[in-house]
Formats: structure tokens, sequence, C-alpha cells
């Protein structure tokens, strides 16, 4: 098939396409309450809090992110806002990414049907409904609607993205400065969300050069949309800049790994299939249902999977990193679903469907639960091999960030000191405004926040028993250290972790944090580290 009479059509008669069904309204309102009430009974998980901390400093950019992801928390976290208030912020992007995912499909599925116009328009609105439904059946994009993540706000540039590279890979709308310069913008505003971003501009590119050659390289719109997009995304390299470049050296290093090995690759590529679903990876047999043009924004998918892939086997890629590829699928997913459904093979895509729909149930009341009763007791040490219960960072770190304040206070301390840098962020938001020192060898944000404990220096420390330290004395620790509180948590009547509260004072400076052993934590009562007898 021609590609320009399909972009012809698709022009002429998807200027308004048509509204949501009634019943994925419905559906989609439901959804939405549901995150909202979920976010609204569960604490900030430790990125969410790392975001949210940038909310409460703000600045141009950040140590391991671009900033859009804090400025978009800056007012409600300046007025105080409660976490269910700040939940609703990755909710909105959620939907809209979904909404935007309906009208892209509804787009590409006409322009592929150009010479039937009324089963053109049929076939699109079941393409956009199972296009909504991989979204809806994919556990892990539920867990992005919930808590805001970088990731989150990447997912709805990236649709929107695709939906303007559309219209600019038509030939009436390449003509036009404003749509250029709306592109623009659009790239800015990804690349202030996330550095791999990169990957995105990469695909618009690739698309816009399919469509209209090397030609598109003399339209004046075109330069001055990277202009609008270098400037938007300008506070980046500033700060960087002022900063010793310590973002993009971070970022090299993080995303270089380790040795590469293919088992790493495996084990990746089986995470997104449990993540993200089976279903999503109808997409690419959706390819047969597009337009050829419109092939090229498979590239919305294919470059970030692919570069994150790679950077699995050297064991530095996380599953949710892929987060806005799959959501560029799923407008092909929705199209070859479609395609499947209508051939009469339901049986396999229903029972796809409804084992998904049962594992989008199951992970909230998980994280609900704190992962009770199958969790109880899973906590990290040197001698055992179970991983902590991933579940518990949901919960008690609030009740924990206020007995922090009440116990600094009674002690005349403003600082609060943890022995690694993934529970700075919890402490940090709910103990806030305590400044917060990670006593390890590193440098983070915290560092640019606060600065290093100083030599000599007392600090309110707190341990957690889902990650839980040696009380630091001596040489590589603080002069004395007196234990003040114990904090149980517990969910459904299961403990689910529990923090120590110490007041040190005399820093080393010289800090090497060592994890406590099975052994130190099963011992006899009167026998911890701290001299402190156990609860």
């Amino acid at each position: 098939m021609d590609g320009r009479p399909a972009l012809t059509l698709l022009n002429s008669h998807m200027q308004m396409p048509p509204r949501l069904p009634q019943r994925l309204r419905w559906l989609l309102a439901l959804v939405f309450v549901l995150h909202a009430l979920l976010g609204a009974n569960l604490g900030l998980s430790v990125d969410e809090a790392h975001y949210a901390l940038y909310a409460a400093h703000p600045a141009l950019s950040y140590f391991d992110h671009p900033p859009l992801v804090g400025w978009v928390q800056w007012p409600l976290v300046a007025l105080g806002s409660p976490t269910a208030l700040l939940r609703l912020v990755p909710g909105l992007f959620w939907l809209g990414t979904v909404l935007l995912v309906y009208r892209v499909t509804l787009r590409m599925a006409v322009a592929a049907q150009s010479a039937q116009p009324q089963a053109a328009h049929a076939q699109a609105v079941q393409s956009g409904f199972w296009a909504v439904a991989v979204l809806l059946l994919a556990p892990l994009l539920h867990i992005l609607g919930i808590g805001l993540l970088p990731d989150t706000l990447l997912m709805f540039w990236s649709v929107v993205l695709m939906w303007q590279t559309l219209r600019l890979m038509g030939r009436t709308r390449v003509e036009s400065v404003t749509q250029w310069l709306l592109l623009g913008g659009l790239l800015g505003l990804a690349g202030l969300s996330k550095y791999t971003a990169i990957f995105t501009a990469l695909a618009v590119a690739l698309c816009l050069l399919s469509a209209h050659g090397l030609a598109v390289l003399r339209k004046p719109g075109l330069w001055l949309a990277v202009l609008l997009a270098l400037l938007l995304v300008s506070p980046v390299a500033i700060w960087n800049a002022q900063n010793h470049w310590v973002s993009f050296v971070y970022q090299a290093k993080h995303g270089a790994g380790s040795s590469w090995q293919a088992l790493h690759l495996l084990r990746f590529l089986l995470v997104q299939v449990l993540a993200f679903g089976p279903l999503l990876w109808w997409g690419l047999l959706g390819l047969r249902g597009v337009a050829r043009p419109q092939r090229m924004v498979t590239g919305f998918f294919l470059i970030p999977f692919a570069v994150l892939a790679y950077l699995s086997g050297g064991g530095s890629s996380l599953p949710h990193w892929t987060a806005p590829a799959w959501v560029a699928l799923a407008p092909f997913a929705g199209i070859g679903l479609a395609r499947t459904w209508a051939s009469g093979a339901r049986f396999k895509v229903q029972l796809l469907a409804l084992l998904q729909a049962l594992a989008c149930v199951a992970l909230p009341a998980i994280m609900l639960s704190a992962g009770m009763p199958f969790m109880e007791g899973k906590t990290a040490s040197l001698e055992s091999s179970d991983a902590p219960n991933p579940f518990a960072d949901l919960h008690g770190w609030e009740a924990a960030g206020a007995r922090a304040k009440d116990l600094a206070a009674q002690q005349g301390l403003d600082t609060v000191a943890v022995q690694n840098w993934t529970l700075a962020s919890r402490i940090g938001w709910y103990a806030r405004p305590l400044k917060v020192h990670v006593l390890e060898d590193r440098f983070d944000q915290f560092d640019l926040w606060a600065g290093k404990l100083p030599v000599g220096g007392s600090a309110l420390l707190v341990d957690w028993s889902q990650l839980p330290y040696e009380t630091p004395i001596g040489a590589n620790g603080f002069t004395q250290c007196s234990k003040l509180d114990h904090l149980a948590v517990q969910r459904l009547g299961y403990a689910v972790s529990s923090f120590d509260f110490y007041a040190c004072n005399g820093w080393s400076g010289q800090p090497m944090p060592r994890l406590k052993s099975a052994a130190s934590k099963e011992a006899a009562p009167g026998s911890t580290s701290s001299g402190f007898p156990k609860p």
C-alpha cells in the first residue's frame, strides 16, 4: 500500500477522533479512583520520596535526574499537601497517557484501511479498545500511575511526541512553523523528564527523515524546534556546569554497569514479560496492520528497548525504565489484538488477559498488606541469602519520621544520619526539615543538600530492620551512641519491620558501614552491639 494516500486520509478524516467509548470512560474512571485510593493508603517509596525532596529543594537540576519530576510537584509540596494529593499527579499523567494512546491508535488504524472508511472506523475503535486494554493489564504501569517517577512523565511525553510526529509526517503540517515549535517544546519537556528521552528524540528524527527524506533538513521550522528544545533543557546543562558535570559522569558510570552477561539479559526479558504482560508483544504482530510509513513509529519502542536490553547485560537496567517504550508499542498491540480477535482466535487472548488482570489485582493487594504473611521475617543481612521484603518499603516511614523529629527535638539535634543512601530519602521526607547525612563513602544528592557530617559532629542515627547496620562506634563511626527508642511496624497483625533510634556524637569522619550479620540479629537479649537490651 502506498503510504501517501493513507496519510492524506489520516489528515482529512481524523482531525477530531471519536470520543472514547462509554465503557472505556467508566473503566478508566474506576481505575483512576482505585489508584487514588491505593496511593492514599501507602507511604512514599524510596524513589518517590527522593523526587518529592526535589520539590522541597527547588533547583535547575539534580544529581541523578533532570528537574521536571520535582518541578511538577513543587506547588503541592510548597503548600504542604498530603501524600494522597501528591499521588494525584502521577494519576493524571497516567490517565493522559492512556487517552493519548487511544487517539494515536485511531490515527494509525484508520490510515491503514483507507480504501474502506466505514470498516476502518469500526476497526479503529476496536484497535483503540485493545490498546487501552493492554495498558490496563500491564501490572507495572499501575505502579507508575500511583508513584511519580521520571518514567511516569516520559511515558506521557513519548505518546504526545508520537502524535505530533505522525502529524508532521504528513505533507501539510510539515510546512507549519507552529507545528514544529510544538514538537520542539515537547522534546524539551521530555528532556527535562529523563536523560533517556534522547532515544525518543532519535525515533522522532528517524520518522521525519523516512517521511520527507533529507529535504526535511531544509525546513526552517525544524531548526527552530531544535533551538527551542535545547533552550528548554538548558537548565540541566547550566546546573551541571556549576556542579562539575556530576550528573553526566554519574549517568555514564551507571549506564556502563559491570561485565556483560547473557544471563542478565535473559533475566531482564523474563522480568519484562512479567512486569508488562505478554499481550503487549502483539505490537510486533500489529506492524502488518499499519500503513508502511507509520511502521517507522515503532522506533519509539525499538530504540529505547534495544539499548536498555543491552545495558541489562551489564546489570544496569531496571524494569520500569522500559515503560515509555512499552507504552509506545501499545497502539501497535491494539491493532494486532483487534485483528487476532476478529480472526476468531480469542481463547489465547482471553486467557492471557485473565492472567494479567489477576496480576494487576494481586500486586496492589500485596502492597497494601506489605506482603504479609508470605514475607514475614524477610530482612537483609550478611549471612542470609534471603532478599528483604520489598513491600515493607511502603509502610512505617511516616511514623518513623515523626518519631525522629520528636527525638531530635528532645536531644537538641538538627541532623538525622543513616548508613545507606536508600534510607535517606524517606526519613528525609517524613522528618523534614531535619537535614539528612548519609554515612557512607560515596557522593550523591544528599551531599549537595546537606554536605558530609563534620568530624566531631552529632546526629540522630536511624536504623531500619529491613536493611540493618551495625551501630557505628569507634574509628569508623561515633565516639558514643545511646539508643533512644524502638518503633515496631505491623500490618494485619504481622511484624513488618522496625526502626531503632540512637543519639550519637563524636563523628570520626571515616565511614565504613557494615550490615548486621544474621548471628548478631539473632543474638540473645542484652548482647546487641549497642549494649541496649533488645525489646
